[in-house]
């Protein structure tokens, strides 16, 4: 069923999709976007604890925890089966982030990170310059891409290789919110030629 507001997955869906229509840049989206976020909880690992908790295996409850918690109870409610499988994906990347940030430490592991971003980021702007011709969805709403990038990634390869809808005619509505999205986008940059 549709949602509202700051969980209406096909508005989020749409915008996000309406960037990434091209199936060289979707792919290329799929290898990098989750990396990113993986690397960004690994940095994360070395920020302080917000709370005074005791946790296994050099686990720390700090803004990785945080950001981990948040981006994970988002994508449930978005949906909450595509969302379930985020957010285990999300907690997987925060564990393994944290036990091979400790592994590395800081000195290495900044390094580590530092070039997988340029990396995974590169490889990202290729795809939007290339292969989709139009600008990142960042550019225009930083927040709401950051967010949904993993949860889009996911929700495509969900679809491609399950069929999946999170509910009946999703897909179609969203298709057709991202037809009228590219067709405006494309009649702009007509008006700008002239």
């Amino acid at each position: 069923m549709a949602k509202i507001g700051l969980f209406d997955l096909e508005k989020h869906f749409a915008f996000y999709g309406a960037y990434h229509s091209n199936p060289v840049n979707i792919f290329i989206h799929m290898l990098f976007v989750w990396p990113i976020l993986f690397t960004s909880l690994v940095i994360l690992y070395f920020t302080p604890p917000l709370v005074d908790l005791s946790l296994p295996n050099s686990l720390i409850p700090n803004y990785g925890l945080l950001f981990t918690v948040i981006y994970s109870g988002f994508y449930v409610c978005l949906d909450v089966k595509a969302g379930s499988v985020a957010g285990l994906l999300c907690f997987i990347c925060w564990f393994f982030g944290s036990s091979f940030a400790h592994q590395l430490g800081f000195s290495l592991a900044w390094k580590v990170v530092l070039a997988s971003q340029i990396i995974c980021w590169t490889g990202q702007f290729i795809g939007h310059g290339v292969f989709e011709k139009r600008a990142p969805a960042l550019l225009d709403n930083l927040a709401q891409a950051f967010l949904m990038a993993p949860f889009f990634v996911l929700l495509e390869a969900l679809q491609m290789a399950f069929g999946y809808e999170p509910y009946p005619g999703f897909h179609a509505r969203v298709k057709a919110k991202i037809d009228a999205n590219i067709k405006e986008w494309n009649e702009e940059k007509q008006k700008k030629k002239f």
